[in-house]
């Protein structure tokens, strides 16, 4: 028996959108059939691509040999969009951040429920190597119980495009960048958050903030620091992790960096004193050689299935969604939430989020 294949139409064709075209292509059963922009020239390049153009999004969603549709515009159309297109029948894929609040993602999971269509969020960065090697380092306790960490993406480049920068769009980087590091954030513990403090950056001027800084407290302990930066032209690490039997950094991408952790098999040797400044101290002073050992930073294993697979697999009742509407709700609201920390400038407790 022949295996479906499904069709996709991409409704925006920028930078993500035409981005969706490459990642599809390779991925079995699911192919990119056509495009809907509002931007005449983007259809010229969807044509030239081999896609068909549609005139608008009423011919999309009439056409009945589309399966799938693909919301890729601005932030602020995807739960219009959205809804529209499972009410039609479509299966819906939207690009995150998914709605601007986490009210209006509430409303598109009841129309998919209602529409008996799959419904789900493009959070690809749960697939990102640097994150998997933190996720795995976590569960199986490489540096012991991880009871602090620091996520971080910074550059020096503002706030990227023009839509981005305008409150009305959903823009600024907590709802950028934001969405992707608390998502990835959330998968690595099981705890509630506690309590949340928080500042926004507005150095570039814009209506919208240009970075972030959040710390975050769960119930069982963990503390976390999540920042976005986009006027930083020196970085700090992508990740800092610490556990009650090492510290492992992952500085950038490439993934360089290392883990420094106690040496089983050595008891603790007492730290002798070293020139600090104009003083002395034994507290500063690095852990003897023997005491600790040195380890690079290694691969974690791969999910079996990438973002499309899952998709398909989901489709076809095979396998339940790895990216799940409450997880992305949860983070919408933990979103909401920084921003009143910021807003207010208190610490917010006894959340229960």
């Amino acid at each position: 028996m022949d295996k479906k294949t499904y069709h996709v139409v991409l409704v925006g064709y920028g930078g993500m959108g035409s981005y969706h075209g490459q990642l599809i292509a390779p991925v079995d059963q699911i192919e990119v059939s056509g495009v809907y922009d509002v931007v005449p020239y983007r259809m010229e390049l969807a044509e030239a691509a081999g896609y068909k153009a549609y005139d608008s999004l009423d011919a999309v969603l009439a056409d009945e040999s589309v399966d799938v549709v693909l919301v890729a515009t601005p932030n602020d159309v995807h739960k219009e969009i959205s809804i529209r297109a499972l009410k039609a029948g479509k299966h819906v894929i939207c690009e995150k951040p998914v709605t601007i609040n986490s009210a209006d993602l509430l409303e598109i999971v009841e129309a998919a429920k209602e529409a008996d269509r799959i419904f789900t969020v493009h959070q690809n960065r749960r697939w990102d190597e640097d994150f998997l090697i933190v996720k795995h380092m976590v569960e199986t306790k490489q540096i012991g119980d991880v009871f602090h960490l620091e996520s971080r993406v910074q550059g020096a480049n503002g706030i990227p495009g023009d839509w981005r920068q305008l409150k009305a769009y959903g823009g600024g980087m907590l709802l950028d960048w934001g969405v992707h590091l608390l998502d990835q954030l959330l998968l690595l513990t099981d705890s509630r958050i506690d309590s949340v403090t928080a500042e926004l950056s507005g150095i570039l001027g814009t209506e919208v903030d240009d970075g972030f800084s959040a710390h975050i407290r769960f119930k069982d302990e963990l503390t976390a620091v999540i920042e976005v930066g986009t006027t930083n032209y020196l970085t700090l690490p992508r990740w800092y992790v610490k556990g009650t039997e090492g510290t492992a950094v992952i500085r950038d991408w490439e993934l360089n960096g290392e883990i420094v952790r106690s040496n089983p098999d050595v008891a603790r040797v007492e730290p002798k004193p070293i020139q600090a400044g104009q003083g002395l101290t034994k507290t500063m002073a690095p852990p003897s050689e023997e005491s600790t050992l040195h380890l690079p930073i290694e691969k974690a294993p791969v999910p079996a299935q990438s973002f499309y697979e899952n998709f398909v697999a989901a489709l076809e009742g095979k396998s339940s969604q790895l990216v799940k509407s409450d997880e992305v709700h949860r983070v919408l609201r933990l979103i909401e939430t920084i921003f009143e920390a910021a807003e207010k400038r208190e610490v917010l407790k006894n959340l229960d989020l």
